[in-house]
């Protein structure tokens, strides 16, 4: 990702793609800090008419709906993530950190942010372990096969 970017001509691509593919790396449990600066002002450009017509709410409901505004319920969203996690720290109530979390519940205000848009997700890709013991090569291999899954019509 670069480090300048046009918010309008970044939400102008938002809108005409079909599927928006996110390949990010884990850092602290989260998005890189550039990816959640891009997402705070390319998103916030895409409100009030482009991506979200606004935050739902409407002034003779201003306590329900928040979120429902999003304008892009024909697109799709996919998450490709790497960790330093192995893939057994997931899911499992017995491991400390994750303490039976999945994926996407870590990644939990992700989703939520294209929810708001009205986005639609695909299944979560990620990759495990790929600093301590990496698995190149069946990481590809999965890759494929996920793609293929989720893209073959």
């Amino acid at each position: 990702m670069k480090d300048e970017w046009n918010a309008d001509e970044e939400v102008d691509k938002h809108t005409w793609a079909d599927v928006v593919v996110l390949q990010s790396p884990t850092n602290w449990m989260g998005f890189p800090w550039i990816f959640k600066k891009y997402m705070d002002e390319v998103y916030t450009a895409g409100m009030f008419g482009k991506m979200s017509q606004n935050d739902g709410r409407t002034a003779e409901t201003p306590k329900k709906n928040y979120g429902a505004g999003g304008l892009m319920q024909d697109t799709k969203y996919m998450l490709s993530l790497t960790f330093n996690a192995p893939e057994e720290s997931f899911n499992d109530p017995n491991e400390f950190l994750f303490a039976g979390k999945s994926v996407d519940d870590l990644y939990f205000a992700q989703h939520m942010n294209f929810k708001f848009f009205g986005m639609q997700p695909l299944p979560t890709f990620a990759c495990f372990d790929v600093m301590k013991n990496p698995n190149i090569e069946n990481d590809f291999k999965r890759l494929e096969a996920h793609l293929v899954t989720n893209f073959s019509e």
